[in-house]
């Protein structure tokens, strides 16, 4: 028992220190700062708005604390790229899209876009999503392919990268088929 709660002492350490750092920056204080932490007139004048952005913000705080918690406890590491996961983790909003860390800052930032009623916080979440597409192309894909081999090819297959599928995925499902026009033109339906 003392070697599993030691176990998961630097995990849950270095998730926390992470979140701290990485979303707890880039979603956090980031969009705040650019809207000078003030509220401005709603977009379009829909106060509604500012509900749906609350609503984005706390489902992305959420959705972030539940993939720090599954790396940490399930993957026995952190999502810092520096201190991976020993397993590959796919319970949980992994088995409904591949990034929902990523999908969750994006969502908190828009939300926080929404909140303030600022158009230079909207623009940093598309900016912020460009950044991660690219990471996630460049960096991540490749180096998941590389530790998880085959797990990691079911699991990329079976699961698109930002869209979420509506039934959740298990290592033992077919991969999902191509639509039809991604099909004709040699791209996967998953990257759109």
């Amino acid at each position: 028992m003392a070697s599993r709660v030691h176990g998961l002492v630097v995990p849950v350490l270095g998730s926390a220190v992470f979140f701290c750092l990485a979303p707890g920056l880039v979603a956090g204080i980031v969009p705040g700062a650019l809207a000078s932490w003030h509220i401005g007139p709603a977009f379009l004048g829909l106060g509604i708005l500012r509900v749906v952005g609350v609503a984005l913000m706390v489902a992305g705080a959420m959705g972030l604390l539940d993939c720090f918690a599954r790396f940490a406890f399930q993957g026995r590491g952190t999502p810092a790229p520096i201190a991976p996961t020993a397993t590959l983790v796919v319970s949980g909003q992994y088995r409904h899209v591949r990034n929902p860390m990523y999908v969750a800052v994006v969502a908190a930032i828009f939300g926080q876009a929404l909140l303030f009623g600022s158009t230079r916080v909207l623009g940093y979440a598309a900016l912020v999503w460009c950044a991660l597409h690219i990471f996630v192309l460049g960096y991540e894909e490749p180096t998941l392919h590389g530790q998880f081999g085959e797990a990691y090819a079911a699991y990329h297959a079976g699961v698109h990268r930002w869209w979420p599928r509506v039934t959740p995925w298990s290592p033992g499902d077919r991969p999902e088929r191509k639509s039809r026009g991604a099909a004709e033109q040699g791209h996967e339906a998953d990257e759109a």
